[in-house]
Order: structure tokens, then sequence, then C-alpha cells
């Protein structure tokens, strides 16, 4: 064996082990499966923190739980807030479902806003702006259609808020499978491999996060880094707002409130689509940490540890004796905490030994899915082919300038 061949031998071995040592950390760092639900309200929560809120809810057809996920909101433990609802015609699906909400819950503070004013090239954001106007109270948050929350969630989701150096609050979630092989997938998708990835930057002191499960800000921060208007043309809008935030000084806390969100695709085109759509953003917001989640699928890492052991057990020399214990001993660990971690993020032994044959697939799908998205300039979002451009950095003036 020629140097060269050395030197790339111990190259993938690195990166092999690289693999292993970050499933290891992702497994020994993630709340386990009792800290990645929904909490209720049988914690504590800051009573000097119940100011009054505006929940803005923009909708864009009727999804398959959507009756179910805002009836969540409704219930809310909370003493004082508003639920805003938006759609950009009167003939999309969701405003039947608002108003069924309406009829169930008289009591509730709710307002449905019909408005196809376009902005932006974002129409998320577009309905946001449309809705800001409607807002009563001056602690504002934002929260997507798909998501269900437990009854304290307002009242624990503001709290951080209390902390004047807080400029915004937001959520970590976990998958719910709606019915199906694929939607199963999904689920794994955020439960195995971004949530658990979420909970290791943030134990690492990370803190640029922005999760459009929910954004939680007050009125007086919105208004500094220049409104939602701000954030019009990009595409990562939950991201930038939280980075405007960042840009004048102000933390973003990650809450300690898990909430739910639905995954719904049934069809590989549509999940390989989405998750797709993920990883791409992510490529434009931060290309070098998209590089390096190359190392984050473990099972591809694990199968090219196993392989090259297996070549490497007929070497006489004592360097390929010394890379086939390293390797193997890689391996071995990296198995144990690609189990482990499963095991802390399924809520049972049932659910661990019934999704334990889609891990192979669902690292291989993700190793698959980063190298597509390598390439590409644009991505599908809600029918509608997005250019990355819309992911750029969207402060090219000062952050407390309105655009």
């Amino acid at each position: 064996m020629g140097s060269s061949d050395l030197v790339f031998l111990w190259l993938v071995i690195a990166l092999c082990c690289a693999a292993t040592c970050h499933a290891a950390i992702v497994a020994l760092v993630h709340p386990g499966s009792a800290g990645a639900t929904i909490r209720r309200s049988d914690s504590e929560t800051r009573t000097g923190a119940l100011e009054a809120v505006s929940v803005l809810k923009p909708l864009c057809g009727a999804e398959p739980q959507l009756y179910a996920n805002l009836e969540t909101f409704c219930t809310q433990t909370h003493p004082s807030f508003q639920l805003v609802f938006g759609v950009a015609s009167a003939a999309d699906p969701a405003v039947r479902i608002v108003r069924q909400l309406a009829r169930a819950y008289p009591e509730c503070d709710m307002q449905l806003v019909i408005d196809s004013t376009v902005h932006g090239s974002n129409r998320k954001v577009s309905n946001l702006i449309n809705l800001a106007s409607c807002a009563k109270h001056d602690v504002i948050v934002i929260a997507d259609s798909d998501i269900a929350v437990g009854p304290d969630y307002l009242a624990r989701v503001i709290a951080p808020l209390a902390d004047e150096g807080v400029g915004v609050v937001t959520c970590l979630y976990r998958g719910r499978r709606v019915d199906g092989f694929w939607p199963a997938v999904g689920a794994l998708f955020i439960d195995e491999w971004f949530a658990p990835s979420v909970h290791m930057a943030n134990a690492g002191g990370y803190g640029r996060f922005g999760f459009g499960a929910t954004i939680a800000l007050t009125r007086e921060t919105l208004v500094k880094i220049g409104g939602f208007e701000a954030i019009r043309d990009c595409l990562a809008d939950d991201y930038w707002l939280a980075e405007r935030a960042r840009m004048i000084g102000l933390r973003t806390v990650l809450s300690d409130v898990v909430v739910a969100t639905d995954v719904t695709e049934h069809r590989f085109a549509a999940l390989w689509e989405r998750e797709t759509r993920w990883l791409r953003t992510i490529r434009s917001i931060n290309p070098l940490a998209f590089v390096f989640l190359c190392l984050t699928f473990t099972t591809p890492w694990l199968l090219t540890g196993a392989l090259l052991g297996l070549c490497l057990e007929s070497g006489a020399t004592l360097a390929q004796s010394t890379a086939d214990t390293v390797v193997d001993l890689s391996t071995s660990l990296g198995i144990s905490a690609r189990l482990l971690l499963h095991w802390r993020c399924a809520n049972s032994w049932r659910a661990f030994w019934r999704d334990l044959p889609l891990i192979p697939l669902r690292d291989a799908m993700l190793c698959l899915q980063w190298l597509a998205a390598l390439f590409g300039s644009s991505v599908v979002w809600r029918g509608v082919r997005v250019p990355l451009d819309d992911a750029r950095n969207p402060y090219d003036t000062n952050a407390s300038d309105s655009q």
C-alpha cells in the first residue's frame, strides 16, 4: 500500500470516527422522549410573564389535522390572548375551519383576516404583514398552522421575554406522523436527525435558531428590526426574523416547550421534495454548516467502516492492523450510539422495535438528499418554485431601518 493510499485510508477512517463521535454526543445530549413531548400545565410558570398575547396564524389550505391543531390554541390557560388567523382568499378551505372554531369557542378572542395583498416574494410573510395590523397586544407569537400545543404553551413560551436581553423565543418540534409509511419515515427525519442536531448545537452554546413552529417576540423588538416587511423577500423567514433581532444585540432562547408538527406526505416524491427543500435552505443560509452535515448521516458511515474493516482484516502490515482496530472500534461504538439515540427518541419499546428497520432507510435517504441539495438554485414551496437567492442575508442595511 503506497503512501497516497495510506493517506486516503486514514482520511476515510477519520471521517468514520467523526461520524461516530457525532452520533455519540447527540445520543448523550438528547433529552429523551420525556423531554420531546408537548409540555403540560403541571410545570411552573412565572406569573410576571403573563402579559396579553396576540397569536398570528397564517393559513393556506385545509391540512389534514387543521381543526384539531388550531383547537389547541383555543384552549390555552393563559388569561389573556388573541388569535388572528389569515388567508389570502375567501375561497381558501381554511376559512370554513376557522369559522367552525369561532362557533365552538365563542368566548375566545378570535379574528379572521382575508387579504390578498402581496408585499413580497414570500407569501407567508405577506400574510403576516396583513395580520400584524390586527394584533392588539404587545407580545406577539407567530406559529405555523400544522402544529399542536399543550394548554400551557403560551404562558411558558413567552416567559423568557421577561428578560430584556431576550429578543426572540423559538420552539423545537417533534414529528407526528399522520398514518402511513412515508409519514413515519418523515417523522424520523425530525425526531432522529433535526431535533437531536439542534439539541447538540444548543448544548454547545450555539444560539442562532429560529423555527416557524413558534417565534415569540415583543412588538417593540419587531419594530426595531424593521417589521415583517424586512423579510418579505426571504425564503427562510423564521430564521432571518430571529437573526435580525440578534443583529441588534438581543438573544434567542430555545424554549423548553416542544410542540408537535404533522408529517402528512404520503408519497415518496412529496417527502423528498420537502426535506430536500430544508437542506437546500440550510445550504443557502450557512454553507459551511451544510458541508459538515455529511457527518451526521450515521448508517452510511457505519457501513463504510464495516466494509473497510473487512478489507483490512487481510492486511499484514502494522499500519493496516492499527487501521483495522480503529475502524472496528469506531463501527462498534457508532452502532451503539445510533441505537441509543433511537431508543431515547422513541416513546416506548414498541415504537423502538417498530421503527428500528426504518433507520438504515432514513439515514441513507438523508445522505442522498444531502447530495441532491448540493445542486439546484431553487426549491418548491406550496407548489411555487422559489429561487434560493430569496434565502439570502436580508440585512444589507441597518437592522433597525424599515425596508
